[in-house]
């Protein structure tokens, strides 16, 4: 990934490439996101830990963090945990929750780590975003070289079909004042959505793009990366995966 324009910049490029290193580093994307079911997010976490069995202290890697909101949480589940995400507004943040056994690194996914991980955490749909599609691969085979040689690798993505058929194409969401106005729409193998809003006399236009990979892909991709996909689950319950009815596509691996 490449360093993009500052994301304060009113007008924003309609570019799509790299759109992830702009909109992601803006205060806007987590004033839009904010009202996300954290809770939620927790549970997925108690019950992906205790599926693994991670040993106690394991060395866990969240992979594409954010702000670090879920490597805070699996620190205090006992583990020694490093978020690592290429925003280096949102590791800025991160870190102020730095401790012995939590850390945060601005890092490029698609290069593997020197250090080896027990698990590696790629949650939230946090995957696809690359213009060009070879560089999914190229994130595949850094994670598993990046695993102990007992670790296991989690990649919880949106199921496609199920999102492309209950597709909203657009809407107005009013978030602490700002009116974000929303479309939706699939091209060229991506799903899209396209976010314009006002604030403070300016114009702001964001796009995200993300490439929309079926189960299929993946497992193809898996293959050639040398992969082995372990088990499937279809939401944060850990639920069988269903190809049309489950919202998520949750993918255990090594």
């Amino acid at each position: 990934m490449s360093e993009a324009p500052n994301s304060s910049t009113p007008n924003q490029d309609r570019n799509t490439e790299n759109w992830f290193t702009s909109w992601f580093d803006t205060p806007y994307y987590h004033i839009l996101y904010k009202d996300r079911n954290y809770r939620e997010a927790q549970i997925f976490m108690d019950n992906l830990t205790h599926y693994l069995n991670l040993p106690e202290k394991a060395k866990v890697l969240d992979l594409a963090c954010g702000k670090g909101r879920h490597s805070i949480y699996l620190n205090q589940l006992g583990f020694n945990v490093l978020g690592a995400d290429l925003s280096e507004n949102s590791i800025a943040e991160a870190s102020k929750n730095s401790n012995e056994t939590l850390h945060f690194k601005v890092h490029d996914m698609r290069e593997p780590f020197e250090e080896k991980f027990d698990a590696i955490f790629n949650l939230f749909t946090s995957f696809g975003y690359f213009e060009n599609d070879d560089d999914n691969l190229t994130t595949l085979k850094a994670i598993k070289e990046s695993l102990s040689e007992y670790g296991f690798a989690v990649i919880d993505f949106m199921n496609v079909v199920q999102v492309i058929e209950t597709l909203v194409p657009e809407e107005i969401k009013t978030v602490e004042g700002i009116d974000f106005k929303i479309k939706r729409y699939v091209e060229d193998g991506h799903i899209f959505k396209e976010i314009d809003f006002e604030d403070q006399g300016h114009q702001y236009h964001f796009t995200e793009k993300v490439k929309a990979l079926t189960l299929k892909d993946f497992q193809d991709l898996m293959e050639e990366a040398g992969i082995y996909l372990l088990d499937i689950f279809g939401d944060y319950k850990l639920k069988k995966f269903h190809k049309t009815e489950s919202e998520r596509l949750i993918m255990i691996f090594k």
